[in-house]
């Protein structure tokens, strides 16, 4: 019987972040996709499949995901996707190959469900940035929210026993811890905790900080994985990405 079917328990999910495929990066990520293929069902592309941003980075990523990649893919955005003014057609490249790009979205692969969002920055606790003052932090603080409020409603559309939110972002300190402290404001925000606090949440992953720390869990105990290529390659080169075993109804 082919894993991941209603006799089998549990559903392998490989997440990694932070690919940063750039113009001389054809062909590098043979060996992880290959790998990836063979030890998971499910793929979790955390963004920031591209170095600029750029559409012929994404068709260049697309091409070795083509060529190596044997497992369905989900993928949310990350910021350095929407650098170059592309992120639209970056989503329809990923889309067109066969990739499930989620923002704000919920899905369902081999009985998993997955809710998706970028995310975004104002920090984490106490010391989140609140919107008061300029206009310009209004805005800021106005897109924290709004990631927040479509990663929740992604969430309550899920039926699924294990729910995985996704996000390049982190939504605790807890995985950034190890960046310098001048920038956590621009690496998550707590406010998307408190949708994954709300809802059943089995595990979190998230990238963009690449100097962070692989593990935290939230407020009420939600296991964050931070899976981060570079964080990966440095603490676990032997598997540079995170292997999940999720229950699924028998």
């Amino acid at each position: 019987m082919p894993s991941g079917s209603p006799e089998n328990s549990h559903v392998r999910v490989a997440a990694v972040g932070d690919l940063h495929f750039g113009k001389n990066s054809q062909g590098t990520f043979q060996a992880l996709l290959t790998q990836i293929s063979q030890a998971a069902e499910v793929l979790v592309l955390c963004g920031d499949f591209t170095d600029y941003g750029t559409p012929d980075e994404a068709r260049g990523l697309v091409r070795d995901l083509s060529a190596h990649l044997r497992i369905p893919a989900l993928a949310v955005l990350g910021n350095h996707d929407f650098h170059g003014g592309h992120a639209d057609e970056i989503a329809g490249i990923l889309r067109d190959a066969g990739v499930t790009v989620l923002d704000g979205d919920a899905h369902e692969i081999k009985g998993v469900g997955f809710a998706g969002v970028k995310g975004f920055g104002g920090g984490f606790g106490p010391r989140a940035l609140g919107p008061w003052g300029e206009d310009t932090f209004k805005r800021f603080v106005h897109e924290a929210v709004e990631e927040a409020l479509k990663l929740e409603a992604a969430l309550a559309r899920l039926r699924t026993r294990s729910r995985v939110a996704v996000l390049h972002y982190a939504p605790i300190r807890d995985t950034v811890d190890g960046e310098p402290l001048e920038i956590y404001p621009f690496l998550g925000s707590s406010r998307l905790e408190e949708p994954i606090n709300r809802y059943d949440v089995s595990a979190v992953v998230h990238g963009h900080a690449h100097r962070g720390q692989p593990e935290g869990r939230t407020a009420t105990g939600v296991p964050v994985y931070n899976v981060s290529l570079p964080l990966m390659k440095t603490l676990t080169p032997e598997q540079p990405f995170k292997l999940l075993h999720l229950p699924v109804t028998a």
